[in-house]
């Protein structure tokens, strides 16, 4: 078994790292340490990086980067380590990295910076749109670390004990896949792929658990990664290409080599995997409790539902996206209604007391009869709750999360115009009067402001730099808008032109253009499109994913 499989620490810190002859790494990550240690993707690079005897790791948790950072392990300074390996996974990660940046004495923006620290981000903000970390970042690893990042930073090591200087390791590395070296990379950046099948060859799991994270004690396990029903709104369906499941057996493996008294189940698409239920009796014989992601209705079985009943399962979330069913097909989201009351009157039939159903407002096209449909659509899952409800003490709340649409780069909808803060404002303020005629129906909603803002960091440019340091340094989002001097209306509210070139592309996804905007002129027309097959590319095509996994790299 590879090594860098083997590292678990459970409730356990490592100890303090000798750097002596190695490469000292400082792995940082936005926010406190419980939502860091319920990271499954930084936790994951943590393993691999850990596991290799040229480097030297300790990891640091930057909080919202107000105060000066110092390790977990040594509490040395962020400041004396010579490589900085950064976390970006959310828009609004941006601001802590540059404040802990600034809190370290470290000079933020590259051009300021010739020698060490070297500084490398990584993470899904990385690969969706690169341009507007650019500017403060060395080199940015784009795609998935299993696919070399490690060895990259080994052959740093190398370069840098060998007296080499950085730009030169830069300018060496800058061509090569994953890598995107800002100015200094001549072509795309092709994205990182570990395997190119349909089967996850190295599904994450934790370091880490214990009292402080998030979920307490719960280790973390990737079930899959990607997902094959392609919605056109939805970045992961895009940018983890191709999708693949773990199998039953690496799964087991993992498991009773932790021995975790809790395994949190993570992806996108969990009753997908065909191994589910018979890896949830597994658990559940050897009395390890666990936990689900989000679900889909026609994936929640008589069979699931029951079983996870038994359990002690007693919160159930679903994924309704859209407030119609002609916006689900624009969409392209495959899930039939009545799939969706169904699972509704099952939870309440088995004696769930909590669902929770996320649902997306501000779609391109929206109309006033999106909203009338949506109303009533929330009295027939109402009707549903009803006709479950067999026994008055398991009474079914139900929890509405409604999100903004934001649209994202490396989708369809990334030509499309995001509605406006007022426009999503009133959406939310309907929407919420739409619950109030049902006992138990509750809202939980976003922050339209906060939707605009990951809007713009997420399509916009190089040019944002300085509001990202006006952000971080003046108070926030808000002061940093008014501060700065460009207009986000021209990143926000326009539709994109066919043709018009977008700051993200100076990585190579694997995933056409052309395809991408077929889709999106057929979410115009209401057309929804067939997703991934289950044999993989293969014996698809379509986006072209195919072809570019076939080609070298470079």
């Amino acid at each position: 078994m590879a090594p860098a499989r083997g590292l678990y620490y459970g409730r356990n810190s490592p100890p303090p790292a000798e750097h002596g002859g190695r490469l000292p790494v400082a792995l940082a990550i936005p926010g406190d340490k419980g939502p860091a240690l319920s990271s499954l993707g930084w936790q994951a690079v943590y393993r691999l990086l850990a596991a290799e005897p040229d480097l030297s790791v300790e990891r640091f948790f930057l909080g919202k980067g107000r105060s000066a950072p110092s390790s977990e392990e040594s509490k040395a300074a962020l400041s004396s380590f010579p490589v900085l390996a950064l976390s970006a996974s959310f828009e609004e990660d941006v601001l802590h990295l540059l404040r802990a940046l600034k809190a370290a004495g470290i000079s933020r923006l590259r051009a300021d910076r010739p020698d060490p620290p070297l500084i490398v981000a990584g993470g899904p903000l990385c690969f969706l749109n690169p341009a507007p970390l650019a500017p403060f970042c060395d080199l940015m690893w784009v795609g998935e670390a299993e696919a070399g990042f490690a060895a990259l930073l080994t052959e740093l090591k190398a370069h840098l004990f060998a007296g080499g200087r950085k730009d030169e390791f830069l300018a060496a590395a800058a061509d090569r896949p994953g890598v995107y070296v800002p100015g200094k990379s001549a072509r795309p950046a092709r994205r990182a792929v570990a395997g190119g099948g349909t089967l996850l060859a190295e599904p994450a799991f934790s370091c880490f658990t214990g009292p402080e994270a998030t979920f307490k004690d719960a280790l973390l396990l990737e079930v899959n990664r990607g997902c094959p029903y392609g919605c056109r709104f939805c970045a992961a369906g895009y940018v983890y290409r191709p999708p693949r499941q773990a199998s039953l057996a690496e799964l087991q493996d993992i498991v009773e080599r932790t021995a975790p008294p809790k395994v949190g189940l993570v992806g996108t698409a969990l009753t997908d995997w065909p191994d589910l239920l018979p890896f949830l009796r597994w658990l559940h014989e050897r009395k390890v409790k666990f936990s689900l992601s989000s679900l889909r209705a026609d994936g929640l079985s008589e069979g699931l539902l029951a079983f996870l009943r038994v359990c002690g399962v007693r919160t159930v979330t679903l994924a309704r996206e859209a407030p119609s069913r002609r916006l689900r097909r624009a969409a392209s989201k495959k899930l039939d209604e009545q799939d969706f009351l169904d699972a509704v009157e099952r939870c309440a039939r088995h004696g769930v007391n909590h669902l929770r159903v996320y649902c997306i407002l501000g779609w391109p096209g929206e109309t006033e009869a999106d909203y009338r449909e949506l109303e009533g659509f929330l009295a027939e899952i109402d009707a549903a709750r009803a006709r479950g409800q067999v026994r008055k003490k398991e009474f079914l709340r139900l929890t509405l999360g409604v999100s903004c649409l934001v649209p994202k780069p490396w989708t369809p909808f990334q030509w499309a115009p995001m509605a406006s803060e007022e426009y999503l404002d009133n959406a939310l303020r309907r929407v919420k009067a739409m619950l109030k005629p049902y006992k138990g129906f509750a809202l939980s909603g976003d922050d339209p402001f906060l939707a605009r803002v990951q809007g713009l960091v997420s399509r916009g440019g190089e040019d944002l730099a300085g509001l990202l340091l006006l952000a971080a340094d003046f108070g926030g989002w808000k002061k940093g808008l008014t501060l700065w001097d460009g207009d986000p209306g021209t990143v926000l509210d326009r539709e994109r032109g066919r043709d018009e070139a977008f700051p993200w592309e100076v990585i190579d996804l694997g995933v056409d253009r052309a395809h991408l905007w077929r889709e999106w002129e057929k979410s115009r027309q209401d057309q929804p499109s067939p997703g991934c097959p289950p044999q993989g590319c293969e014996r698809c095509g379509v986006c072209g994913l195919k072809n570019w996994l076939r080609r070298e790299p470079g």
